[in-house]
């Protein structure tokens, strides 16, 4: 795969390390000389120091062949100038950083696969944890559904009752899918007639806002 980074900060390096580690050919547009120079040392790829919101920029940089571009600066305008000129070379993959969440859909009306404000995801998740200790790794989806996992306890309704026992004694809420059961260090996509043990760590689903209720009554 082709893939033009647009923005080599803590966010952009990082991709571009592992895109080369999967050894796809990536193509680096950064705008600082110091970040730029920085880049090109620790990687062997091609990095172009400029202003990315440039036609004749991104064409430097091989938009014709891309498969994907990906901006990461930390200006809105910046990468929202840069989705918009893909759009135009018709690069078949657009991603975005958004970080005021305000234009997010801004960004998503022009094609653009969004990455909300990073830091204000990981200050939620560290929130989270604090608040909510049972829930591990909890990411909300856009329209406010949420993911997450947690460990069922033997304190659970849930334990030695399979998921449709679970369902029909109302113990699984309405909106709320068990995804998924790691157990012993195996994954196992659950159907009806799996029947839930003490220890598992358990993938929910949750079609909007999983209350402390819900959360205490599936794990107990």
């Amino acid at each position: 795969m082709y893939i033009i980074v647009v923005g080599a900060g803590g966010i952009g390096s990082a991709l571009v390390e592992i895109a080369v580690r999967d050894r796809h050919n990536v193509v680096v547009i950064e705008q600082d000389p110091r970040k730029a120079d920085a880049i090109s040392r620790r990687h062997d790829i091609l990095v172009i120091n400029d202003d990315a919101a440039s036609v004749d920029v991104l064409r430097e940089a091989g938009a014709e062949r891309a498969d994907a571009v990906v901006a990461t600066t930390g200006d809105d305008a910046t990468n929202l100038m840069i989705v918009a000129l893909a759009q135009k070379l018709e690069i078949p993959s657009i991603v975005s950083v958004v970080n005021n969440r305000e234009h997010t859909e801004l960004f998503r009306r022009l094609g653009a696969n969004v990455m909300e404000n990073p830091d204000v995801i990981v200050a939620e998740y560290l929130y989270n944890a604090v608040q909510r200790p049972k829930i591990k790794d909890l990411v909300t989806l856009s329209g406010g559904a949420q993911v997450f996992r947690a460990v069922v306890t033997e304190r659970s309704p849930l334990v030695e009752k399979s998921l449709r026992e679970a369902g029909e004694a109302g113990l699984i809420p309405d909106g709320i899918l068990i995804a998924a059961i790691e157990r012993e260090g195996q994954i196992i996509i659950p159907s009806g007639a799996t029947v839930v043990q003490a220890g598992d760590l358990i993938t929910v689903f949750s079609k909007g806002h999983a209350s402390d209720a819900v959360v205490e009554r599936l794990t107990g």
